[in-house]
């Protein structure tokens, strides 16, 4: 294992997929450099940029000579490459997959109905919110945060006892789910005990918990 590994994260902060992998950096207790890029910022749309990540999106990991994007993607990697041994990404087949689906599905399903929603009551300007709209995605996205309530009614974190990335994923997703106002939202309670219990950890703290933008 490398003890002092050269990284650097291309992407904003308020980024909810650079978020995760700075929440999980923070986990392995990772030392980072991170460079602002994106929307106001900039950067992510110039050439030396896209010959890094040709999407144009953040983050993007680079590791030396290696460059990596996709935010799960790069939280696999850390655990691999730095956090050997580290609970938050489980080394068992089963244990590791399961995590998986999860991170997956954040992409698959939660993020497609999360998108509508924080950018319709986050980041529009209030005079041209169209609410009706807004409810429909909430409602979809009130579904989706169904199936994660369910896996939780059972377990203490969305795999088990043990706080892994896929907590990480999704809890950097409820952020945002249980921060907006405005909407109608069905109760949740396995999904707000959940959220309680990982919402002071430090990193949770340091990067997800500010006011969103």
């Amino acid at each position: 294992m490398d003890s002092k590994p050269q990284l650097t994260i291309w992407g904003r902060a308020n980024s909810v997929n650079v978020q995760k992998v700075l929440w999980c950096l923070a986990e392995l207790d990772l030392p980072y450099h991170r460079i602002d890029a994106g929307m106001q910022f900039g950067k992510n749309d110039q050439a030396d940029y896209l010959a890094m990540n040709p999407n144009g999106r953040v983050p993007t990991l680079v590791d030396g000579d290696y460059v990596l994007w996709e935010s799960n993607s790069v939280m696999r990697y850390l655990c691999m490459a730095y956090g050997q041994g580290s609970p938050i990404y489980p080394q068992a087949p089963k244990a590791r997959a399961a995590v998986d689906r999860w991170l997956d599905w954040t992409l698959s399903t939660l993020q497609p109905v999360d998108r509508p929603v924080f950018w319709g009551l986050v980041r529009t300007p209030p005079e041209k919110r169209d609410m009706v709209q807004i409810q429909q995605a909430a409602d979809a996205a009130g579904a989706a945060w169904r199936v994660v309530d369910e896996q939780l009614a059972s377990r203490r974190f969305i795999e088990g006892d043990q706080f892994t990335i896929a907590d990480i994923a999704l809890g950097a997703f409820a952020r945002r789910w249980l921060g907006v106002e405005g909407i109608i939202k069905p109760k949740r309670p396995n999904l707000e005990r959940w959220f309680g219990e990982i919402a002071p950890r430090p990193a949770f703290v340091r990067f997800i918990a500010p006011p969103m933008s």
